[in-house]
Order: structure tokens, then C-alpha cells, then sequence
């Protein structure tokens, strides 16, 4: 049994927005719960899993510019900007603050909600300090 948890966090690293899906599920489920409760910024950093043209179009059309890197698999290429890409790293800065936390990184929990409790209790204190 295992679990993805997909994030939104503000520029500083501090988690907005938490969702929960099966380990095996692609990346797009996360991303398509998770359009609707994006905040208005320019840029969105992502990962590769993140790489769909209808992502691209619904980042476009709420006017959100895209810096996603294409999938290797890609035959067409995608540009991204490499310079905003770069502070991605406050992400993965978050997602390490979440599993600091020995409940969160170990799963102890085996019910998907009570797990997304923990980790939004997690969040919760990561967020104010």
C-alpha cells in the first residue's frame, strides 16, 4: 500500500493545498483535483509528471504561465523557463519538512483519510513556523 501526495505551496515553501492519491494513479488525477484551488500567481513550478497539453491550456486560460519540463517520452519538445524553475526546490524543501514528521513518513495509517489528517496537521505547524 502506498500513497502520492500532491501539494500547492506558496513561494516561501509553506503548504496551501494537500490531495491524496493511490501510488499507482498518474500524476494527472492529482493535477486536475487540484486546478480548481490554485491562487492567483504568474508562474506554476511542476514536475515532469505534470507534463499534459490540456494542463498547459488550463494553466493558460486562467492566465498562469507553465514552467513544467517536458516528459522524456515527449516527441515534441517543450520550452521552460530554467531560471524560475530552478526555486523549485522549495517544494522538495516542503515535502522533506512534512516527512521530518515520523507519522508522515512512515505511513502508519492505513486509512487514506486519516493519513491526509496527519499530514494536514503537519502542514498546519509547518505553515506557521
Amino acid at each position: 500500500m502506498n500513497t502520492k501526495l500532491h501539494a500547492i505551496c506558496d513561494s516561501e515553501g509553506r503548504p496551501l493545498n494537500l490531495f491524496v492519491t493511490a501510488g499507482q494513479v498518474s500524476d494527472y488525477i492529482g493535477a486536475r483535483a487540484l486546478l480548481g484551488s490554485l491562487p492567483d500567481v504568474d508562474w506554476l513550478l511542476g514536475a515532469r509528471g505534470y507534463d499534459a497539453e490540456w494542463f498547459r491550456e488550463a494553466l493558460k486560460d486562467k492566465g498562469i504561465r507553465a514552467c513544467i519540463p517536458g516528459r522524456k517520452q515527449r516527441k515534441k519538445t517543450v520550452k521552460y523557463d530554467k531560471r524560475p524553475y530552478k526555486r523549485r526546490n522549495r517544494i522538495e524543501i516542503m515535502f522533506g519538512r512534512l516527512k521530518d514528521w515520523r507519522r508522515v513518513a512512515t505511513r502508519y495509517d492505513r486509512c487514506p483519510k486519516v493519513f491526509l489528517s496527519a499530514i494536514a496537521f503537519a502542514a498546519t505547524v509547518i505553515y506557521w513556523l
